[in-house]
C-alpha cells in the first residue's frame, strides 16, 4: 500500500505509527522534562489525539503531529506547574525554622545542581542527551531535529563548555 494512501484511522497502520514512534517520540519527551513517567503520558496522550482526528492527519504528516501535539502539552505542563510552584513558595515564605546559614549553603547547593541539570539551552540539552543516552550520531540527531550537522555539532560543543564549567564549581 502506497503511503499516502494510508489511512490513520485503520488500526494496522495506526499500531505501525505506534511502533515506529512511541520509542522516540517518549525520549524526545524524556530529554525534555527528565521525568519518564510524564514522558510517557504524554507519548500516550499525543496518539489519543492522533486518534481522535485520524480523519484529519494524512499518514506522511502523523509523525510531525505527534510530536508538535506532545511539545504543546509538555509545554502546558511546564506553564501550569511555574504558576503551582510560584503560589507554593508563596504559601512556604516565613515557615521555615532553619538557620540562615543552613538556608543561604541550601539554596546554594540547589542553585547549581539545577544549573548543572537544567541550565542547558534546549537545544543543548536535547543534543547531548541524544548522542549520550540514545547512542545516535550527529547525522541522525541532524536529521531527526531537522538541523544541519554543523548545528548539531555547535550544540554539542556549547553543552559541552558549559557542563565543564559549571561542573567545576560544585
Amino acid at each position: 500500500m502506497n503511503q499516502s494512501e494510508k489511512s490513520v484511522c485503520d488500526k494496522r497502520v495506526f499500531n505501525e505509527l505506534f511502533d515506529l514512534n512511541s520509542e522516540s517520540l517518549r525520549n524526545y519527551l524524556y530529554y525534555q522534562c527528565g521525568d519518564l513517567q510524564q514522558a510517557e503520558d504524554l507519548v500516550q496522550d499525543a496518539f489519543i489525539k492522533l486518534w481522535n482526528n485520524c480523519k484529519k492527519i494524512l499518514f506522511g504528516k502523523a509523525r510531525g503531529f505527534l510530536f508538535k501535539v506532545a511539545k504543546n502539552a509538555f509545554y502546558n505542563q511546564v506553564d501550569h506547574q511555574k504558576v503551582v510552584l510560584k503560589y507554593a513558595k508563596q504559601s512556604t515564605q516565613g515557615l521555615n525554622t532553619e538557620t540562615p546559614e543552613f538556608q543561604l549553603e541550601e539554596k546554594e547547593f540547589l542553585e547549581r545542581l539545577q544549573n548543572a541539570i537544567a541550565d542547558l539551552p534546549e537545544g543543548q540539552r536535547e543534543v547531548f542527551l541524544l548522542n549520550r543516552m540514545d547512542q545516535m550520531t550527529y547525522k541522525e540527531i541532524a536529521g531527526f531535529l531537522g538541523v544541519s550537522q554543523k548545528a548539531v555539532e555547535k550544540r554539542m560543543h556549547k553543552a559541552l563548555v558549559k557542563l565543564r564549567k559549571t561542573m567545576k564549581t560544585i
